[in-house]
């Protein structure tokens, strides 16, 4: 995303089922770092350039990282019916070439690696987030992945005679609205359910439009086309989301809406989705628990505790709290707390950066505030800075947030463990030893934090730092609250075919779980093919029962 002075910056049109259009407008994106230290000449620029008031030069203002145009409310029904034109031609190209798609957008992902991470990077973020993101990219769509899809939608055999078919059949028409904190990784679950046969229309959010931009219009769209997709196939608007809903919601060409957000705004969705006749697929908010035993390898739970503070903390599935057995709580929460006080902010450009600008900055006031109030220990952070760490009421950044708690009870009534927290902060949450015997007051221990764990109204993702396999058992066996569960390794870190999104609870609704796009937006079909071999059907023989002879 570098170019030569007096070089014009990408521009991106609408794109209307594959073919590029004018729109009403264009979403100019300023270069983040820029943004931080010159905020009111960049925010001017951009201004001016949105507003259609700019001056020749400002189309080339080396600190511009590109242009999306705004779509239509006309454009967004266009891209509706062109889909529905367009998405049975699209099933019927067969599977296996269908998930080469996917294949082949690995390895160009691969191949332009660098560029995705620059794009990430202009949008705000750091270098260390935007290259766990490009992780994430290539083990959703990685061949184990792709593999594994295969297995999972079609299974052939026999039974009494006839061939018997399950296979998962594409919804049709699947709307994508991607989270604003991380627009570009969530609009990734678009290309699995483009291979799983389904027609897609995403909304590019106008706050943070580019990235997503960048990935359909460079990437997908060229690799669609030439896999046999028709037009139609996809479209990319840029749109305030409420409209664009509203007509997803009343069009009888949308089958899905795969929406990323709050958890308030998720329920309300899905009751409309259900009232209107639409499959809601929800990816919301997220509460996540960090469980440290006390053989626990101190160290490593402590870098994965600190995955918290990626982003400043707005990562939905980043861990949120810490429960730590009280005869390692001292040690483990020193060694975070060393961590913590070693952050910095800076540019996204710099390789040590992993704070961002915090969007609620003062919700985070009143969270730490409600806190302190409630019992916690404040042991570092809170003060409000600018880009240069220097104090500022306006800044745009928290020093991260770490608190420690004592008692399981005094922590379930603080916001910072009750609810989603969207910024650097972090509870370390330190249980009452239970009274006995050593073994059985563990047992009773393990027993609370699983039961704890469980209560979370929120489930995206828990994780575990352990040696003890009794420990590690009952937490897999027992734990049902979240869509991931990890034991000794990173929380937020992703692998080849485990689910990267999905939840229980708020993090997904009703129907949440580990979200696999592939079959989120299918539904299973059985088929039976009757042969030569059954030429009329024996209800019972068929399960398996023979009468006795007489």
């Amino acid at each position: 995303m570098t170019r030569s002075p007096g070089a014009t910056p990408p521009a991106y049109p609408v794109l209307l089922g594959g073919v590029p259009e004018p729109g009403e407008g264009w979403v100019h994106w300023p270069r983040s770092s820029a943004t931080l230290y010159e905020t009111y000449d960049v925010l001017a620029l951009k201004a001016r350039l949105d507003h259609c008031r700019a001056q020749p030069e400002d189309h080339t203002d080396p600190r511009l990282a590109g242009k999306v145009a705004r779509s239509t409310g006309t454009q967004a029904l266009a891209a509706l019916s062109s889909a529905r034109a367009a998405q049975p031609a699209w099933a019927r190209v067969p599977l296996e070439r269908r998930l080469d798609f996917v294949r082949a957008f690995h390895d160009l992902l691969r191949d332009r690696a660098e560029e995705f991470i620059a794009v990430l990077v202009s949008e705000g973020h750091p270098v260390r987030v935007a290259d766990w993101a490009l992780s994430a990219a290539l083990n959703l769509t990685h061949p184990d992945t792709v593999d594994h899809a295969r297995a999972a939608m079609v299974w052939e055999g026999s039974q009494a005679g006839r061939r018997v078919r399950l296979v998962r059949k594409p919804d049709g028409v699947v709307c994508l609205d991607p989270a604003r904190n991380a627009p570009l990784l969530t609009a990734l679950a678009g290309i699995p359910t483009l291979a799983a046969g389904n027609a897609l229309i995403v909304n590019a959010p106008p706050s943070v439009p580019l990235s997503v931009a960048y990935l359909f219009h460079d990437l997908v769209a060229p690799l669609l086309t030439r896999y046999g997709a028709p037009p139609g196939t996809l479209s990319v608007l840029c749109a305030p989301a409420r409209p664009v809903l509203r007509t997803w919601l009343n069009s009888p060409d949308c089958d899905d809406i795969f929406f990323f957000g709050g958890s308030a705004q998720g329920a309300e969705l899905t009751r409309s989705c259900l009232e209107h006749g639409k499959k809601p697929i929800m990816e919301l908010a997220g509460n996540d628990a960090l469980v440290v035993w006390r053989d626990a390898d101190l160290p490593r739970a402590a870098d994965a505790a600190m995955e918290r503070y990626q982003g400043s903390g707005q990562l939905c599935l980043a861990p949120k709290f810490a429960l730590v057995h009280p005869a390692v709580a001292e040690e483990f929460t020193e060694l975070v707390r060393e961590r913590v006080a070693a952050l910095r902010v800076g540019p996204p450009e710099d390789p040590d950066v992993v704070l961002t600008p915090v969007v609620k900055r003062s919700q985070c006031k009143d969270v730490l505030d409600d806190a302190v109030a409630r019992g916690a220990e404040l042991l570092c952070g809170g003060e409000l800075v600018d880009v240069r760490d220097e104090p500022s009421l306006r800044g745009p950044f928290i020093r991260p947030v770490l608190l420690r708690v004592r008692g399981l009870r005094t922590a379930a009534a603080m916001r910072a463990v009750a609810e989603e927290t969207f910024f650097p902060l972090m509870c370390v949450i330190v249980p009452d030893s239970a009274p006995g015997e050593a073994t059985e007051a563990d047992r009773q221990l393990l027993d609370s934090l699983i039961a704890f764990v469980d209560a979370n109204r929120y489930g995206l993702r828990n994780s575990l730092w352990a040696r003890d396999p009794y420990v590690i058992e009952r937490f897999t066996d027992e734990v049902t609250n979240g869509g991931v569960l990890k034991v000794n390794d990173s929380h937020i870190g992703t692998l080849p075919v485990l689910p990267i999104i999905g939840g229980t609870g708020l993090s997904g609704g009703v129907f949440g779980e580990a979200n696999i796009p592939f079959l989120r937006t299918t539904r299973l079909q059985g088929i039976s093919i009757g042969t030569g071999e059954a030429a009329s059907f024996d209800h019972l023989a068929a399960a398996g029962f023979h009468h006795a002879p007489e």
